[in-house]
């Protein structure tokens, strides 16, 4: 191993070794809050080489993540483009969608594996690659999303109706990933992007590239799943949603990350107040704020009400 982390870059914050922390079940291999810090913020080294996801060259990788207490993580690696965003390629659309379902779905029932943004040096970043330019023209760093890899998954037969009606297992998993994809407006149903769990036990149902969703622009591998496919979903999700309000969205998802530019390097630090809400990247006196905009979260917000209304006049069950 080499091409170690630079340790100016990383949050500050103690930790204990994860190797004694039980899993969260086979899909996921430790526990969700675990995972989102050491992704975020922990020192880690690199393998030699990074392996495209699908094809030699693809612009996500596929990495083992080493930590310092031999703690390794199976990670999705995937550089932002210039200036933060591009079709397809929008960090911020990752990041919320993993944020949005945590307001709603216990650690056991996530539909988006931990999913963070981070900022690596540019310099460190072309000892891997030479074809990397910095996210920002303020800073020498670039963006990555970092999305843990689940474990025991397949592409194969995520949607069965007949299941649906007769595994109330199948059934639970599904309709809170429709539920999930239909929130967060999923704009690509390319095979791939839904992935089910080839253990049969629990059959999770994982959404794996939420890049095309909220306000994006339509996918040409269609829209399926922002549709709500399903006529029931579990009662206790519909309870857990209800608690969910307005402010907590806007405060959840208004700003996703914050940097501060120091030495011409991205540093992480605690989000302030939203410096334009109309806004998706922000950039202001040396500060850099990632998040969704005011009318990203309305709209979200709005297709979350009318769902709950569907509810309550008896277009969708309870189970």
């Amino acid at each position: 191993m080499r091409n170690r982390m630079p340790l100016l870059l990383v949050l500050t914050a103690s930790w204990a070794p994860l190797t004694a922390l039980a899993a969260q079940d086979l899909h996921i291999a430790l526990p969700v809050d675990s995972i989102e810090f050491l992704l975020s913020s922990a020192p880690f080294e690199l393998p030699d080489d990074l392996t495209g996801t699908r094809f030699q060259g693809d612009r996500t990788m596929r990495v083992d993540l080493q930590f310092d207490d031999q703690t390794s993580i199976l990670t999705k690696w995937a550089p932002a483009p210039q200036g933060g965003e591009a079709f397809n390629n929008v960090p911020r659309y990752e990041v919320g969608a993993y944020v949005l379902q945590r307001l709603y779905l216990p650690d056991s029932e996530i539909v988006v594996p931990p999913t963070v943004m981070r900022a690596v040096p540019l310099e460190w970043y072309r000892t891997l690659t030479r074809s990397v330019d910095p996210t920002f023209r303020s800073a020498r760093s670039v963006v990555v999303v970092l999305q843990s890899f689940v474990n025991f998954v397949t592409d194969e037969g995520v949607w069965d109706e007949d299941r649906f009606d007769s595994d109330p297992a199948y059934a639970r998993n599904w309709a809170n990933a429709n539920l999930f994809t239909y929130l967060i407006r999923h704009s690509d149903s390319n095979t791939g992007n839904l992935l089910i769990s080839s253990m049969g036990s629990n059959p999770r149902i994982f959404a794996v590239d939420n890049g095309v969703a909220f306000n994006s622009i339509d996918s040409d591998r269609g829209t399926r799943w922002r549709s709500l496919l399903v006529g029931r979903f579990p009662a206790s999700t519909i309870q857990r949603l209800r608690a969910v309000t307005e402010e907590q969205l806007h405060e959840a998802l208004g700003v996703l990350a914050q940097w501060e530019v120091r030495d011409d390097q991205l540093v992480p630090v605690p989000p302030t107040a939203n410096i334009d809400a109309r806004r998706g990247v922000r950039e202001r006196d040396g500060q850099i704020q990632i998040g969704l905009t005011r009318d990203e979260i309305n709209d979200t917000w709005y297709r979350l009400e009318v769902f709950l209304s569907s509810v309550d006049s008896g277009r969708y069950a309870t189970f």
